[in-house]
């Protein structure tokens, strides 16, 4: 039991269909309440989209697990309002460093740029995400939470979905427009689809030893390769809230996870790290595997799979969590328009289409981090001690060493909802890449570029000062906003990164990817581009 957390266990009730209410056929069922699905929830429900979200367990995640929330992440919790606690509680850092046995090889500072509202990355344990996601969930409209609710069957039909359920007071159906399953790597409708699930499994196992202690370390992510102190593997260091300090240590494959995991076998593995002297209290302990692999289609009729229920990546580089975020933020906009008679069914498409391509990005990034640091011949670490070796002063050398390389959003360069440029752009804002963030004046207050755009389609317009106020194609409205009219551009931040000459136009989405860009507003190119941008 955690030594600095207090589990709370949430209040199990029984289904109104359960207690003779007329059947509801709700727009959408959320299939596990874990970070993922939790976000689901937050993402709909401002979207006037009722969820239902159910959880066969009653409580939080036990242990840390999923840690490092990167500022993609960051960015969509804050435009679903929950961020704040988040990252007051959480640990900032953005250096990364790289040691081969006791020296430095290798330093990256994952944000150089200023003029960001969140930082490179927070370090939160798991269970708090969840708790804070909770509390927001009882704070809204739209959102229901069902704990001890656990799906056995599943059964599609044309238009709807029935779910058979057990809770506590027994078994009932549930029907529902959609399901979107955020149930983890052992998705249960995963199973009751069909669906395939394939990849790698890597056999090393590692060791998770969560430490409570003070410590003057500075919150920076270290990675030794080779240590004094644990010979011939690899070992990650950094901080969490509450002066908990996870500590990693590859163990091989041939470890015995019972035994590793007993405190007379880690204790001695901690001390050899951080020295004899050092005090400190084990918090929590796991033992693991993991594979990289994804499934073969992210929409299933009318379920729709998203997190690990939809991939699974090694957790160098914190890609797991961080790519279930971003799977939510893609869809959530695509079914409210296609819920609302807005825009196709085939829009639900795109987002297999697109986050397909996410996830084969980032198994490939975390298979050949798990292969650099796991090397399964003599030839393969003799390759990569010369890579460690020549690092340090070398900078093509640097470029291939790989302790896990950190969450990044994968545009969708390729998207089908994209329409290709008119023209010469500079900088990294074409379409199909989030869009950065920037400071900026709104009605004489501070404030930044993704609060301004919010979850809806918006045009930004530099220097031309178009008539119109909105785009729009049947009853979807694109919103215009003007720099220079609407807001303010002080400190050139915002120019500087959409290389916004005078008449630079965009077209982003209400995921805030660009859709489209121009060099001059053209409202009926702009119509089109936000009819191509809904698959319409």
């Amino acid at each position: 039991m955690s030594k600095t957390y207090k589990y709370r266990q949430f209040q199990y009730r029984p289904s109104p269909e359960q207690t003779g209410t007329p059947l509801t056929r709700y727009p959408v069922v959320v299939v596990g309440a874990g970070p993922i699905g939790l976000s689901a929830g937050l993402e709909l429900a401002p979207r006037g989209i009722r969820a239902i979200v159910l959880d066969d367990n009653d409580t939080v995640s036990l242990g840390s697990r999923a840690v490092a929330h990167a500022k993609r992440s960051l960015e969509i919790w804050d435009r679903l309002g929950c961020v704040d606690r988040m990252i007051a509680k959480g640990v900032r850092w953005k250096v990364g460093k790289v040691f081969f046995r006791d020296a430095l090889c290798y330093q990256i500072d994952l944000l150089p740029e200023t003029d960001h509202k969140m930082p490179a990355m927070i370090n939160l344990q798991q269970y708090y995400v969840e708790e804070y996601l909770v509390d927001e969930i009882g704070r809204r409209p739209h959102i229901e939470l069902r704990w001890k609710h656990k799906v056995v069957d599943l059964k599609q039909a044309p238009d709807h979905v029935v779910l058979t359920v057990e809770n506590p007071d027994g078994v009932f159906a549930l029907q529902a427009e959609w399901v979107l399953a955020c149930d983890g790597a052992n998705s249960d409708p995963r199973q009751m689809v069909g669906a395939a699930f394939t990849g790698q499994r890597f056999d090393d196992r590692f060791l998770i030893a969560d430490v409570v202690m003070k410590a003057d370390f500075p919150p920076e992510r270290w990675f030794w390769f080779d240590p004094p102190f644990h010979r011939h593997q690899s070992a990650l260091l950094h901080r969490q809230a509450d002066d908990v300090w996870r500590l990693d240590f590859q163990l091989g494959r041939e470890a015995d996870p019972e035994e590793e995991r007993k405190p007379e076998k880690v204790i001695p593995r901690v001390r050899a790290m951080l020295g004899d002297a050092r005090e400190f209290e084990l918090e929590w302990v796991s033992i693991y595997q993991f594979a990289c692999r994804r499934i073969d289609k992210l929409r299933h009729g009318r379920v729709l799979f998203a997190g690990d229920a939809a991939h699974q990546v090694s957790p160098f580089g914190g890609r797991g969590a961080n790519s279930g975020i971003q799977d939510i933020d893609n869809l959530g906009w695509k079914l409210k328009l296609v819920i609302d008679g807005d825009a196709p069914p085939e829009l639900l498409d795109t987002y297999d289409e697109e986050r397909s391509a996410a996830a084969d990005d980032n198994l490939l990034n975390s298979t050949r981090s798990t292969d650099f640091i796991t090397p399964k011949s003599d030839n393969s670490r003799r390759y990569r001690d010369a890579v460690l070796e020549l690092a340090a002063d070398h900078e093509f050398a640097r470029l291939l060493l790989n302790s896990g390389r950190l969450s990044r959003p994968t545009p969708y360069a390729t998207s089908s909802l994209n329409t290709p440029d008119e023209g010469v752009f500079a900088g990294r804002m074409s379409p199909g890449t989030n869009c950065d963030d920037a400071p900026l004046r709104y009605g004489g207050i501070d404030s930044w570029l993704l609060k301004l755009v919010g979850d809806g389609f918006v045009v930004l317009v530099f220097g031309e000062r178009p008539k119109l106020g909105q785009i729009v194609f049947g009853r979807v409205r694109a919103k215009v906003i003007v720099v220079g009219r609407d807001i303010e551009d002080s400190r050139g931040v915002l120019t500087a990164r959409f290389d916004g000459r005078p008449g630079t136009t965009y077209l982003i989405r209400p995921d805030q990817h660009v859709a489209r860009r121009w060099r001059h507003f053209e409202p009926a190119k702009i119509e089109k581009a936000l009819a191509r941008a809904m698959a319409a």
